[in-house]
């Protein structure tokens, strides 16, 4: 299984640095569809995986012509990382009241199926969308903290929603705002692993923990590097299909979670 592991990180980091979309919101249905580790081992390895690949896709990017809008991203970062210990506390508060994590599972899953759903129609509708471009470092620190608590709840580190954030308040191109999205889960996803290792880490084999760590690093130097060489158009294609294929994960998870099938 370890080698599994490996793969699904890999190729979800190398995905997810070219889109934007971090690979956590990749990782964490798949593991969920394989059902050999707890909700809460997964989300917390999920979370390791998607911060070591966001370190590497930055240090990466670090002389891309793609820049990070260092004031509208990081107050958007940083508000994503206060919100981050919201929705974490808002994913632990589920669990704790459902009395069952497989409970908790399936609302993660068919919540984020639903938000999934909303991004691809707006995705696909977007060309006919004008952006706001939102100039308040106010307004920006407010939208960075509903990401963060939306996607520390989720257990995905923003995935998908970010780059239709980005793009709907910032009037961001796919490339801009998957590198920005790669900047503001870096800090989300850092605060929220903080968060969990001062509350009580879940058990899990240290093999499982370094062969997924090694598939985001590999991931977030492989990525870039894809990216570089894709168009506008071509990271809009992965993106579509990574959302579609999202969607129809966490739908099957959330049936799963419930015993259904």
């Amino acid at each position: 299984m370890y080698i599994i592991y490996f793969l699904i990180c890999l190729g979800a980091s190398v995905l997810g640095a070219i889109s934007g979309i971090g690979g956590g919101v990749i990782i964490k249905p798949v593991m969920d569809a394989i059902g050999t580790l707890n909700v809460s081992t997964i989300s917390f390895l999920s979370g390791c995986t998607v911060l070591a690949m966001t370190t590497m896709t930055l240090y990466r990017n670090r002389n891309s012509e793609v820049k990070i809008d260092k004031k509208k991203g990081t107050y958007l970062a940083v508000g994503a990382a206060l919100g981050g210990l919201l929705g974490k506390q808002i994913f632990d508060t589920v669990k704790t009241l459902s009395g069952n994590p497989n409970m908790a599972g399936s609302v993660q899953s068919f919540v984020l199926a639903l938000v999934t759903i909303g991004v691809l129609i707006f995705t696909l509708k977007k060309a006919k969308i004008r952006p706001i471009k939102v100039e308040s470092s106010v307004v920006s620190l407010i939208i960075g903290f509903a990401l963060g608590t939306l996607s520390a709840f989720l257990g995905i580190g923003g995935g998908p929603i970010n780059l239709a954030v980005l793009y709907l308040f910032f009037g961001m191109d796919s490339k801009t705002a998957a590198l920005n999205s790669i900047y503001i889960i870096f800090f989300s996803q850092g605060m929220s692993v903080i968060q969990t290792l001062f509350k009580g880490v879940p058990e899990f084999e240290w093999p499982v923990f370094f062969m997924m760590i090694l598939g985001g690093i590999l991931g977030g130097t492989v990525g870039p590097i894809i990216s570089k060489k894709l168009s506008l158009k071509g990271v809009d294609k992965i993106y579509i299909c990574m959302v579609i294929g999202i969607i129809l994960i966490s739908i099957y998870n959330g049936i799963h979670y419930l015993g259904i099938i």
